[in-house]
């Protein structure tokens, strides 16, 4: 939230308000946007993307909190959604997560009844994850929220402007998170 006043403290003097505060709770000391230091890191993408990226996830995962997972889970469970199951290390190529992680996140989703591990048609020696019907329901009860949580970390711009963000994300991260 954008924010840029003055207040006065309980001695009498004047305080500069952050020009940036953040609302979540799990980190509530605010960004001063107009430290040099701010400003120099402002300047580079690479910074911005990755900030975005912890407001995401923090997002995501306040709303992912009552269910009991995180957004690891939720990625997993989306992907499994587009597909007939994969190999927990497709899971992990295709997630970019290391192949321990998705190991303790299929018994977490397989405890919840939203997952299943299935031997593997083309070879019985390997197990395929496989998204249940209510892994699929979970999803469906999740789709509002997650929308809401999207529309939040893009409020500041307009219809037009996310097309275009969503278009150039897909791009690099068709070029650059396929690469090894």
């Amino acid at each position: 939230m954008l924010e840029s006043s003055t207040r006065t403290d309980p001695r009498g003097s004047k305080n500069r308000e952050p020009a940036i505060t953040r609302q979540h709770a799990t980190n509530p000391n605010p960004i001063d946007a107009d430290e040099p230091w701010m400003r120099g890191l402002h300047a580079d993408m690479g910074y911005l993307l990755y900030r975005l990226g912890l407001r995401s996830g923090q997002l995501f995962n306040s709303f992912l909190q009552e269910s009991g997972l995180r957004l690891r889970h939720y990625a997993v469970l989306r992907f499994l959604a587009t597909s007939e199951g994969a190999l927990q290390r497709e899971l992990s190529s295709r997630l970019g997560y290391d192949p321990s992680a998705i190991v303790g996140l299929v018994d977490d989703l397989q405890k919840l009844g939203f997952a299943e591990r299935r031997p593997s048609p083309d070879d019985r020696r390997s197990r395929i994850v496989v998204l249940t019907a209510a892994g699929r329901t979970f999803l469906r009860d999740t789709d509002e929220a997650g929308l809401r949580v999207t529309n939040e970390l893009v409020g500041p711009l307009d219809p037009a402007e996310r097309e275009t963000l969503h278009t150039l994300l897909l791009r690099i991260a068709e070029d650059g998170l396929t690469r090894p």
